[in-house]
């Protein structure tokens, strides 16, 4: 059973101010629309105010603002959806597994582990890994030759991590992630095609969550670099030598070509396709479904794509996309035509 908190506690815990009842009790968090009299929610934002005054929750996280017009009890924050965040993690704290290595574990008599390591059933270290320390590495996993992995991360079961693979602290790594995969090279020959080796790795930085069946290729040569603090979906494809900056966020069903550079602090939307060798700046929006392939140079939201219509308004705009180029050359045709006209006329 979880820990029963006081608002006050709550407050201490996520550097809020309480109003209302500082002793009152919170046994959990719910949305607003369902809360009841010893649970918390909150609200985002003002267009939302009109939740308040039938909400039953026992508290709520909200602005000053929003507190303002709000008689009972409150956590007050700059950032509600933040606080919920870190009330939602105290009161669900991660179950760490017992300290200590399965019988089935196949570990290289080189591997170097780091104190309070837990190793699943079935998972394999092969020689020369490093592994720091408090890191969990679950049932089934693979870490190839040489690889670092770094304090205090998690590898749910079934993550593959190929040679030569370094991944900084507190990394968190979902299910079926394989990272360190060849990148995708070929030659054309007469016989078809002609492989050519990926002798490069994968380097992460720090504080990195990689979403659950993504997948990062090894360099072609040097590295495919992810910064620190970056947070990737499931479905993810990185191709070979990518390079995310710090604290991006893309999310699920997103392919990026090899050698794109993508800055830092941008936000990828999901299913976008990235073409290869594009330099995207720093604290770069894309829309979800875009299709980018020119650099981005500034800051800023960018979108591509055709929204959904009904299907027959679709068809006929389709025609008239296949006529754009004859519309715009009838159009200039015209234009200069008009110009004649005027200077004939004057």
């Amino acid at each position: 059973m979880s820990k029963t908190w006081t608002l006050a506690e709550l407050a201490a815990a996520t550097q809020t101010q309480v109003q209302g009842q500082a002793n009152k009790l919170i046994h959990a968090v719910a949305s607003i629309e369902h809360a009841q009299a010893q649970e918390l929610s909150y609200i985002r934002d003002r267009k939302y105010i009109h939740l308040l005054p039938t909400s039953k929750a026992g508290a709520l996280i909200l602005t000053a603002d929003l507190a303002a017009h709000y008689q009972g009890d409150a956590l007050i924050s700059t950032n509600p959806y933040l606080t919920y965040a870190r009330v939602v993690t105290l009161f669900n704290p991660m179950v760490r597994p017992a300290v200590g290595i399965h019988p089935s574990a196949v570990i290289a008599e080189d591997v170097e582990l780091g104190e309070g390591v837990h190793i699943g059933a079935h998972a394999v270290l092969e020689a020369g890994v490093c592994v720091g320390a408090e890191t969990v590495i679950g049932a089934g996993c693979v870490l190839g030759t040489k690889v670092k992995l770094g304090a205090h991360s998690l590898l749910y079961p079934k993550v593959v991590l190929y040679s030569d693979t370094e991944i900084g602290d507190r990394a968190l790594i979902h299910s079926g992630a394989v990272i360190g995969a060849d990148g995708f090279g070929f030659v054309p020959e007469v016989a078809g095609w002609y492989k050519i080796p990926q002798v490069g790795n994968v380097v992460i930085g720090d504080d990195v969550e990689i979403g659950a069946n993504t997948c990062i290729d090894r360099a072609a040569m040097g590295s495919t670099r992810i910064g620190n603090g970056v947070k990737l979906d499931n479905h993810i494809h990185l191709a070979h030598n990518v390079q995310i900056g710090d604290h991006t966020v893309i999310a699920g069903c997103t392919g990026i070509a090899g050698s794109a550079r993508i800055g830092s602090h941008c936000q990828i939307s999901g299913m976008c396709s990235i073409a290869g060798h594009l330099t995207i700046a720093d604290r770069v929006i894309i829309t979800g479904t875009s299709f980018v392939i020119n650099s981005i140079t500034e800051p800023g939201v960018y979108s591509s794509g055709v929204t959904v219509e009904e299907h027959s308004l679709w068809r006929k705009n389709a025609v008239r996309f296949r006529q754009l180029d004859q519309m715009a050359r009838r159009l200039a045709k015209l234009e200069k035509q008009l110009a004649e006209l005027q200077k004939n006329k004057d």
